[in-house]
């Protein structure tokens, strides 16, 4: 099995500049993926997808290669994780390189460490599976959860019959985390493809490891769990 992984790396984030780089510990933000995919074994190319230079840099100086940067119609607040994918992969062909699986590492989740990544090609190894989505249990139930109306009535709160549940009577329930997509290579090419809906299978993370950094609290609270793990 022939595997890529993909770390997507845009410049210019609007929410907090320059995350993908910012340092974390010491280390730019991308490193921590970066060595995770490196140390996993698991893939032939690990490839930063990023139109900037400078995270070209940083990216090849942690042992990622960039052999192109990512074209301006991909550079945008709209474009998805899975077209930059396509276009990586439609490059990688041109260049004689085909690849069964392709594993898309959001650099945002620094705390998914090498082991996530080899236990979720594990799951794969089930002959039933095609696809891999890392998910973690969401922090409070869904039961528990209701809209409040503009006047900000409790009525909805109090006629629900999970308010006086225990936590451990509720059903668990899961969400992704953005860690870890492992999918097929060949499959995803197609933009009508659901990889959800073609024997997708989760790979359950714990909470610690599935901060996804998108603000400077992520910051603060991604560094305390670092210095505790």
């Amino acid at each position: 099995m022939k595997a890529i992984a993909i770390i997507p790396a845009r410049s210019g984030s609007k929410g907090l500049h320059d995350k993908n780089i910012k340092l974390l510990n010491g280390k730019p933000l991308i490193a921590y993926t970066i060595n995770a995919a490196i140390e996993s074994n698991c893939f032939e190319n690990i490839m930063v997808s990023t139109d900037s230079d400078k995270y070209a840099d940083i990216s090849k100086d942690n042992g990622a290669e960039v052999p192109f940067l990512r074209t301006e119609e991909l550079s945008g607040d709209s474009a998805s994780s899975w077209d930059v994918v396509r276009e990586v992969l439609s490059k990688y062909k041109s260049m004689g390189q085909i690849f069964d699986y392709v594993a898309l590492l959001q650099p945002t989740s620094p705390l998914r460490d090498y082991m996530d990544i080899v236990n979720a090609f594990k799951v794969l190894d089930n002959e039933c599976v095609t696809n891999v989505v890392s998910v973690v249990e969401v922090e409070h139930p869904v039961q528990w959860c209701f809209e409040l109306p503009q006047n900000g009535s409790m009525e909805n709160f109090a006629n629900s019959p999970y308010s006086n549940m225990r936590r451990q009577e509720l059903a668990k329930n899961y969400r992704e985390n953005g860690a870890i997509y492992i999918v097929d290579a060949k499959k995803i090419m197609d933009k009508e493809y659901n990889l959800y809906a073609d024997a997708c299978h989760a790979y359950i993370m714990s909470q610690d490891k599935s901060v996804d950094i998108d603000t400077q609290i992520d910051f603060v609270i991604a560094e305390a769990l670092m210095k505790e793990i």
